[in-house]
């Protein structure tokens, strides 16, 4: 007889504030409309406590139906100098007149729209070596400048 997989459930892990900058609109390509939104710097707090740097971006594709794909990669530094990468994958989505709104960088409340990603992370540092055995996903919120998140371990 087969036992049942374990049920998953959420713990929080960490909050993410990151700072962006300037949209960059790449154009229609092969794969869909691309669009590159520098990551800026920001902080991690929580399981991590961590700087993160100027480094990254988010790789957007706006699908045909409106939708964004994220695509993000991003560094932070913890205080003791110890570096830890962070992947994201997810999607925003909602009614057309939300999404070019959010373009806009106008305020929204984030209830209008869907706005998920799952967090890969990745560690040098033997004291956060555990962090890159989970799976981590968060609920996003969007606004003109910045990305917060909230990141939870799926246990």
């Amino acid at each position: 007889m087969t036992m049942p997989a374990p049920v998953p459930a959420l713990e929080y892990a960490f909050t993410v504030d990151a700072a962006l900058g300037p949209l960059e609109d790449h154009g229609q390509t092969r794969a869909g409309h691309r669009r590159v939104v520098p990551v800026a710097g920001g902080r991690v707090s929580g399981l991590i406590d961590a700087e993160i740097l100027p480094s990254g971006a988010d790789w957007q594709l706006v699908r045909p139906d409106g939708a964004v794909e994220i695509d993000t990669r991003y560094t932070a530094r913890t205080a003791a100098g110890e570096y830890v990468h962070f992947r994201t994958s997810g999607v925003r989505s909602g009614p057309p007149a939300v999404l070019e709104a959010l373009l806009r960088g106008e305020p929204v409340d984030p209830s209008r729209y869907y706005f998920r990603v799952a967090v890969y992370l990745e560690a040098a540092a033997p004291r956060l070596a555990a962090l890159q055995q989970s799976i981590f996903v968060a609920s996003a919120i969007r606004e003109a400048d910045r990305v917060y998140y909230t990141a939870y371990r799926v246990t």
